[in-house]
């Protein structure tokens, strides 16, 4: 396996563990099964395209902080990896159903909340030298796949598996940030 594939796949299974945490969560609200497929559509278009807009944001920061870029981009792995170990889990229950429900602009709304990971994303993918497109489609099809698994796992988990994933998830994205920020210091094998 290439250094491009292993850095890739280190990338996408963090956010399939949000993902998925997500999903669980909703599966165990009992979605009708067109609903679970709308959800899936718009988590998987967003979380496809939120790297990329990530990425722009990235280049543009890029150009503006100069050699602070790396740095920013560092940041932000281990900030959202915090964020996803770390969160309140207060209204969770609230939340979900607004989220099960919503259609239109709502829907728009839910599909940028869960792809701000994905966002954070984008800011590292020309950091760590992985193919754009292939990490895009790759994200896309994760992500529709990874929530389809956890709407249907979600029905019979308990909410601690469902904090569980999400916690990994965040473990995961802050050691890839401390693995990118170690490789600004010492040359590693990837």
């Amino acid at each position: 396996m290439t250094q491009q594939m292993i850095r890739l796949l280190a990338l996408i299974l963090p956010l399939a563990a949000d993902t998925f945490a997500v999903s669980a969560a909703l599966g165990m609200l009992r979605l009708a099964r067109g609903r679970r497929v709308a959800l899936s559509l718009t988590f998987a278009a967003f979380e496809g395209g939120m790297p990329l807009v990530g990425l722009a944001l990235g280049v543009f920061l890029g150009r503006l902080i100069g050699n602070l870029a790396d740095d920013v981009a560092i940041a932000a792995l281990i900030g959202l990896g915090a964020y996803l170990l770390f969160q309140n889990e207060e209204n969770e229950g609230v939340r979900l159903e607004r989220l099960a429900r919503s259609n239109g602009v709502a829907m728009l709304g839910a599909g940028v909340a869960v792809s701000l990971d994905e966002l954070a994303i984008g800011f590292t993918v020309g950091l760590l030298g992985v193919p754009i497109v292939a990490a895009l489609i790759l994200i896309a099809v994760q992500a529709f796949a990874i929530s389809q698994v956890g709407f249907v796992v979600g029905t019979r988990v308990s909410e601690s598996i469902r904090e569980g994933a999400e916690r990994f998830a965040g473990l995961a994205l802050m050691a890839i940030g401390g693995f990118v920020l170690l490789g600004k210091f010492v040359p590693l094998p990837l």
